[in-house]
């Protein structure tokens, strides 16, 4: 028992450390800042945290700053320089360097093709009607914009490294419950959620859910998650009209195939599932 209270304690005041990095990415964020946030020495604070987040401070600071910087890019008219600046970027070729790396464009061509693919649609992408099975999982709410959801999967995992859950692969899945472009940012609900066992005990901060089976609309998504909302719309706009369907009563949700804090994000693979109402047998013509 106190080597368990040792661990959810450590493992909570990493996550403390994760909600004040997604909360202040304006603002400093040196280890001796966030040293003192976990209340650790700084000599011993960078260990724990690699440990439990599995990424170094400085990857998780640069991770979600550019997830940030391309949701900007895709859904603003921001100006690219001050695009850089918010992402901590002294230089405008740095930050096309470091963006070129994780997108595999530089940053106007990546804003140029996300406007290209909003007006003409993604005519490579298929859209499938699949059986999903059903899954239990644990579930993390996270209110705000869709991108800041980030923060609390990386919770989840400081959460099941210091010993939340036992060892092995975890499926990871969001839940999103509204439709981003009718619902103010500060109001979306998400949950971030990780395959867990029917029985698996859980804290009280994390709630037990089922995403049940059923039938759903799936498409893979290939390329950086600011860039989802054009596979939602190839779905809804181009394939359900013509298809014969109807959406069901649950919300959609998305199964993260690849992780984010070792795939570059132009290669990330999401599994994105729309709901679908139960199909209704035809009735017989009367003779």
């Amino acid at each position: 028992m106190p080597q368990q209270r040792t661990n959810a304690d450590h493992a909570a005041r990493i996550a403390r450390v994760i909600d004040h990095i997604a909360g202040h990415l304006d603002e400093d964020l040196s280890l001796e800042r966030l040293a003192d946030v976990a209340c650790y020495s700084p000599f011993h604070f960078h260990r724990v945290f690699r440990s439990l987040a599995s990424e170094t401070v400085g990857d998780t600071v640069r991770r979600l700053r550019l997830e940030r910087a391309a949701v900007e890019l895709a859904k603003t008219d921001r100006e690219v320089e001050r695009v850089a600046r918010r992402a901590g970027y002294g230089s405008l070729e740095a930050f096309t360097r470091a963006f070129a790396a994780a997108h595999a464009d530089k940053p106007a061509r990546f804003r140029a093709r996300q406007r290209l693919r909003k007006i003409k649609g993604d005519p490579a992408m298929s859209v499938s009607v699949e059986h999903f099975p059903g899954v239990v999982v644990c579930a993390l709410r996270h209110l705000g914009p869709y991108h800041g959801i980030s923060a609390a999967f990386a919770k989840l995992e400081t959460w099941m490294n210091g010993g939340g859950l036992a060892p092995g692969p975890r499926r990871s899945f969001g839940i999103y419950y509204d439709d981003p472009e009718s619902v103010p940012p500060s109001a979306l609900r998400a949950d971030a959620c990780l395959e867990i066992a029917a029985d698996e005990p859980l804290p009280d901060w994390l709630e037990r859910r089922t995403i049940p089976a059923g039938p759903v609309a799936m498409a893979i998504h290939v390329g950086s998650y600011a860039e989802l909302e054009r596979t939602y719309a190839e779905i809804y706009r181009g394939w359900l009209p013509g298809s014969g369907r109807e959406p069901g009563t649950e919300p959609c949700f998305e199964e993260y195939i690849d992780d984010p804090r070792t795939m570059e994000p132009s290669r990330l693979r999401t599994a994105v599932r729309v709901p679908l109402a139960a199909e209704i047998a035809a009735t017989p013509a009367l003779v």
